[in-house]
């Protein structure tokens, strides 16, 4: 599927390609995302997306910078699961800035240095504004006495160990104990020195409803895998905390979308022949063999992967009438029954031969499982994964496994299909989520919303701080961007640093400014509520207000729930919250993909017409 674009071949044409891709990420940022409809020309054939990352996956990206910004959004969307449109939305907005710099005639050594000490400026804005986890949404009414700095009104930090350093009297200004003594010289008794409270754990609702983004109903779901797995481990003290890696989704088509929910165990999609083989084998206890890999018989892990195209030729002129597949899968198979397996799970494919063969001994076969799955399945059961069949032995077999027909799903699809829970005697804290849509197009963009803000939560106990949201973080970067852009010179310890003068330090900064207020208004404009220039209009009386107050109290609303019609008690409540680590790193992947794109134009010069008369001042021809 082809992407089209109108390039000016006169200037710097990687950065203008960064701004036209980047210009797909519009109507997937903020709460309200839109779906778009992705066709070929070629084929008729259409796509349905709803995320940056499945539209760039849908495009025929044949310029060497839309591979790049490909490759990147793709490598932050495998870690972090979110945060690809602030990437790309972000990176379109510093390459036009880097254009407009080149066009005022700035030097590129200069914008590189001089972005690069703005994106330091928004990550120290990222350091001194986060907010602790740490009995979140437990104590609200205790955690906004401490107004921080920089926060919003509805956000604050909670409260530190000074809060406590006043009723502690034998603490001096360095934070050390001082004994008290008398003539008789004894100390003060221990149950008199106060002692740390222990730390509250995270309302994990609480932050998931500010972590939500306007994925309710995914987050809803998010929740409640925690609360199952929280009831599977009671005697866990850190039983809140949400473990991501034991969470599989299971996509159905079909069923109304109001039928998701989520079930304790494995589940997974299986044929009609693997269906009957279940039946057989329900109410059983099991022995369950782990393949890492492939269950085939050309299967090489990494270390031994054949190249392909090369054959074999044999002088032999008569050849036995079993082959090397059936000889492998005879003594697979035979070793599967010697053994008493009769679940075999494979994170990777097994062959439909092998499938039929394990059938026809009633043993089921289980495919695309995660690392995850496998590793936790180890755990319940003492099975040991392996990577070959033929590697399998007595003590690498498990048992403990059960097998139950979730629901027969003939009815609702046309080929018979029917859902089987694995489930483990000893808990394995496995969750599966059961996803559903009559519209086919939707499952995997109601797939991709649920690992965002599953991985949201994720990243959020990991990390055990959160940022405000809703423009907060980006409205702060501005202002200080800004301040730091008004300085004529630099401070001393930039000086004794090192740093030289950068007599277009402000221009460049202001213009990186630009492009959070951009973001920031097209996410407000994404809500539904406003206009394009009623939100910069926005966002520009915040930063007035800021800069006329100049103090403590300077401080921004969340705009994005900003309504003249809602009052304060319900604007407190809807707080919004987002990851540091994701923000962080979208932020340093957006500016690191300009400054290469900025780089690479630089250093190859395109665009020259070779009929102009006239000498071609500083320009070398490749």
């Amino acid at each position: 599927m082809l992407a089209s674009t109108v390039i000016n071949h006169r200037q710097h044409v990687g950065l203008q390609k960064l701004s036209a891709l980047a210009g797909i990420t519009h109507s997937s940022l903020g709460p309200n995302k839109t779906y778009k409809f992705i066709q070929d020309e070629t084929s008729g054939e259409s796509a349905l997306a709803c995320s940056c990352f499945r539209v760039l996956e849908n495009l025929e990206l044949t310029c060497g910078v839309g591979q790049l910004v490909y490759e990147t959004v793709q490598a932050h969307q495998k870690a972090y699961h979110t945060g690809s449109g602030c990437l790309l939305f972000l990176a379109g907005a510093w390459s036009r800035a880097a254009l407009e710099c080149l066009q005022r005639g700035v030097p590129v050594a200069r914008i590189i240095s001089a972005m690069s000490e703005g994106m330091d400026v928004c990550l120290d804005v990222c350091r001194k504004c986060s907010v602790s986890t740490e009995g979140l949404g437990v104590a609200q009414s205790e955690s906004r006495t401490a107004t921080s700095q920089g926060l919003g009104p509805h956000l604050s930090k909670t409260p530190t160990v000074e809060a406590s350093r006043a009723s502690d009297k034998t603490l001096t200004a360095s934070g050390r104990r001082k004994i008290k003594l008398s003539r008789h010289f004894y100390e003060t008794k221990s149950e008199n020195v106060p002692q740390p409270p222990l730390p509250k754990l995270p309302d994990i609702a609480h932050i998931s409803a500010g972590l939500s983004h306007g994925c309710v109903g995914a987050m809803t779901l998010v929740v409640e895998v925690s609360r199952i797995q929280s009831r599977s481990n009671p005697q866990d003290v850190s039983c809140s905390t949400f473990d991501v890696t034991k969470v599989v989704t299971c996509v159905l088509p079909g069923l109304p979308q109001e039928h998701a929910c989520v079930l304790q165990g494995c589940i997974v999609l299986v044929s009609h022949e693997q269906a009957s083989v279940a039946h057989h084998l329900k109410e059983q206890h099991l022995k369950v063999a782990l393949i890492n890999g492939d269950l085939s018989d050309t299967y090489r892990h990494l270390g031994f992967k054949r190249l392909k195209g090369v054959q074999c030729v044999s002088d032999r002129s008569h050849f036995s009438s079993s082959t090397k597949e059936e000889e492998w899968m005879e003594k697979t198979v035979t070793r599967l029954l010697n053994l008493e397996v009769n679940l075999i799970v494979v994170s990777g494919l097994a062959s439909e031969k092998v499938i039929q063969r394990c059938c026809t001994h009633h043993i089921l076969v289980v495919e695309k499982a995660k690392a995850s799955v496998l590793k936790a399945l180890a755990q319940a059961t003492g099975a040991v994964p392996v990577t070959y069949a033929t590697q399998l032995s007595t003590h690498c077999v498990g048992a403990g496994v059960k097998v139950a027909i979730w629901r027969d799903l003939s009815s609702h699809e046309r080929k018979p299909s029917t859902t089987v829970n694995i489930s483990t005697v000893e808990s394995s804290g496995l969750v599966t989520v059961i996803l559903v849509s009559r519209v086919h197009g939707k499952l995997q963009a109601l797939e991709d919303q649920f690992w965002a803000c599953a991985y949201r939560l994720h990243h959020t106990l990991t990390d055990k701080v959160l940022l405000p949201g809703a423009g907060v973080t980006e409205m702060l970067c501005v202002h200080h961007l800004h301040k730091q852009a008004e300085q004529k010179h630099h401070t001393v310890q930039q000086t004794r640093a090192g740093t030289a003068h950068n007599p277009y330090r402000g221009l460049v900064l202001h213009l990186m400014a630009d492009g959070f207020i951009d973001y920031i208004s097209t996410v407000l404009v994404n809500t539904g509520t406003v206009s394009k220039v009623r939100a910069r209009t926005a966002v520009s009386q915040q930063l007035q207000d800021c800069t006329q107050s100049r103090g403590i109290a300077a401080t921004f609303s969340q705009l994005f729930l900003a309504d003249e019609q809602e009052d304060g008690a319900a604007a407190a409540a809807a707080q919004v919250y987002d990851n540091v680590s994701v923000k962080q790193e979208a932020w340093r992947k957006a500016l690191d993909l300009v400054l290469l794109v900025l780089q690479t134009d630089a250093e190859v010069i395109t665009g020259i017409d070779p009929k102009r008369d006239g000498p071609q001042e500083d320009v070398m021809l490749l």
